[in-house]
């Protein structure tokens, strides 16, 4: 087995400057797919291993390419003969020879940045061919100048996609304090405008939260759309507590909408139901009867009942029933 070794600076700017052709799509705020070259940096080292395909740098790693920086203890980077798989490696093989980097691992204090997003756990794996991040360990966070979305087991990242999936006691915070808690939590940002398209009509104005401490305000590509909760979701307010088994919220509108075995709490007061919606702006709750059914509940005397007065079916919105979230790839076992 070949192995040759360099102190950090000596194959900075020549190592790992091929990755697979981008994609016709639009630049992400962490996507490692898009851009020119890539810049490793290291303390302790950078290995080539010719023969493994494999490039390691050790010691407060470091990968920047387009603005997008992964800062780790060990960085591990796969690459393969330009073309893909199905190429047949030559001897002496390289990144630099016109390889391409297909897997990028990242290990220890993992620290995945841009301009507006900020990533962060004990270990990261992007595949550079499904377009995908998966973070995992302790510490598990996705931070957008809005929001901030944490994870017990893995956190999905899907910049062409534009969506995140938190699994495992999944929490989405905003900057200023709405919460929504659930077993996974799907997220799907703005899309951002095509280049040279028309700029739309603004619509009026609303008040700005503040944004995430140490990230700027941006623009909409930046922001979530909506959120999809899935498996024992919880909203919590200053008052009241509301549960359910699934549900989708709007952090644009303040609103969400739970369904499936729906319990509001307010006190010792609670009300049961098949649906509710929450304004988590006002902090006023609607339990909405389903056809054919009647919302129980317990109110105590003397105790502000939870929730506003049912309505009607008739009345009611019709609901939408949110899409099972992707399956969970790629593993991030290297």
């Amino acid at each position: 087995m070949t192995r040759t070794r360099t102190r950090a600076g000596l194959l900075v700017a020549a190592l790992l400057l091929a990755v697979p052709a981008p994609q016709a799509v639009r630049a992400q705020n962490l996507d490692l797919n898009q851009g020119g070259p890539v810049e490793i940096t290291a303390n302790d080292g950078i290995e080539w291993r010719q023969q493994e395909q494999v490039v390691i740098a050790r010691g407060q790693a470091r990968a920047v390419r387009d603005g997008v920086t992964v800062d780790a203890d060990r960085l591990i980077a796969r690459y393969r003969p330009r073309g893909g798989a199905a190429a047949t490696p030559q001897p002496g093989d390289s990144p630099l020879s016109g390889g391409e980097i297909w897997r990028l691992e990242a290990e220890g204090r993992v620290r995945v940045t841009s301009a507006t997003e900020r990533a962060e756990g004990e270990r990261a794996v992007y595949d550079m061919d499904q377009a995908v991040m998966v973070l995992s360990g302790r510490g598990l966070s996705l931070t957008t100048p809005d929001q901030t979305i944490t994870a017990r087991d893995s956190l999905e990242y899907w910049p062409q996609r534009r969506m995140a999936v938190a699994r495992g006691a999944a929490v989405v915070v905003s900057s200023d304090g709405r919460r929504i808690a659930a077993d996974t939590l799907v997220a799907y940002f703005l899309d951002a405008p095509a280049e040279g398209a028309p700029v739309p009509t603004p619509a009026p104005a609303r008040p700005a939260a503040p944004p995430v401490a140490g990230l700027p305000a941006v623009g909409e590509s930046s922001r979530i759309e909506r959120v999809e909760a899935y498996g024992n979701v919880e909203i919590r307010s200053a008052e009241e507590v509301v549960r359910g088994e699934r549900g989708m919220y709007s952090p644009q509108t303040g609103l969400a909408r739970l369904v499936g075995g729906v319990r509001i709490t307010r006190g010792e007061n609670q009300l049961n139901g098949q649906e509710a919606i929450v304004n988590l702006r006002t902090g006023v709750s609607r339990l909405i009867s389903a056809p054919g059914t009647r919302v129980q509940g317990l109110v105590m005397p003397g105790q502000q009942q939870p929730g506003e007065a049912t309505v009607p079916p008739a009345q009611r919105p019709a609901p939408r029933t949110p899409a099972p979230p992707p399956a969970r790839r790629p593993s991030a076992s290297p």
